[in-house]
């Protein structure tokens, strides 16, 4: 959090620091700009420098190498933050869905091992390497907290339920990957009580990650991710939730 005093030493403004991992497009890119509007100080992490570099510049943020699925990157990525300021807001968003060479998903008959790995690598591995390496900035903040982008396909409640949408997702990599998100949320949260740690739902969105055959704007999809990256010290922690609420696990 940087912190600007007046020279009367009475006023002082405060602004909160934000990382966005996979910040360069999609549900990222939309969440770091109205996180900007909203006066944030924004990182946007991308794997691809140029990607990084233009979309920080049409954003007004900053930008920072950012590989999840690189332990070197990520280091070098929190070094680069601390000796900036710190970081008061995390928002782990970099995510992949497995997909065939016809861009369909790839289903319980044909995901392999490889398949799931490649999918875990970025979506549970990627959290937990970021969340670690950007842990000691987080508790230095007086308000710290981290938003780990999930999916309605976590629920177990949902998948077994044959009346809603995610009952008919045929793929297997995807959701697994994404209810260990979940589980990897619940326990931070237990474990740091002083942080403001959930996982939300954006909803099913037009993007490059599901061949944007979404049925919702990036606007709509960023509205939960926005709203729980701003929640206060008295906010919840340790949910699940989309725009309306609390979903079943």
């Amino acid at each position: 959090m940087t912190t600007t005093t007046g020279t009367d030493s009475t006023t002082t403004t405060t602004t909160t620091t934000t990382l966005i991992t996979g910040g360069n497009k999609g549900l990222g890119f939309e969440t770091a700009r109205r996180l900007v509007e909203a006066g944030h100080n924004v990182w946007v992490g991308s794997r691809d420098a140029e990607r990084g570099r233009l979309a920080a510049e049409r954003l007004g943020a900053r930008w920072v190498r950012l590989d999840v699925t690189d332990d070197g990157s990520v280091e070098a990525a929190a070094k680069t933050i601390e000796a900036d300021g710190g970081l008061d807001v995390l928002i782990n968003n970099a995510g992949i869905e497995s997909r065939g060479a016809d861009n369909g998903i790839v289903g319980a008959a044909e995901v392999t091992a490889e398949h799931m790995r490649q999918v875990f690598e970025t979506n549970v591995f990627g959290v937990v390497r970021v969340t670690h390496a950007f842990l000691p900035l987080l508790r230095r903040s007086p308000a710290p907290v981290i938003v780990n982008v999930s999916s309605g396909l976590a629920s177990l409640s949902g998948v077994t339920d044959a009346s809603t949408p995610a009952y008919g997702y045929p793929g297997v990599s995807y959701p697994a990957s994404k209810t260990a998100v979940n589980m990897i949320t619940v326990q931070y949260a237990k474990a740091f009580p002083a942080m403001r740690i959930n996982a939300v739902e954006p909803g099913f969105t037009r993007t490059d990650l599901n061949g944007n055959t979404g049925v919702q704007s990036v606007e709509k999809g960023a509205e939960i991710i926005v709203r729980m990256a701003q929640v206060g010290p008295d906010g919840p922690t340790g949910g699940y939730l989309d725009a309306a609420g609390t979903l079943p696990w």
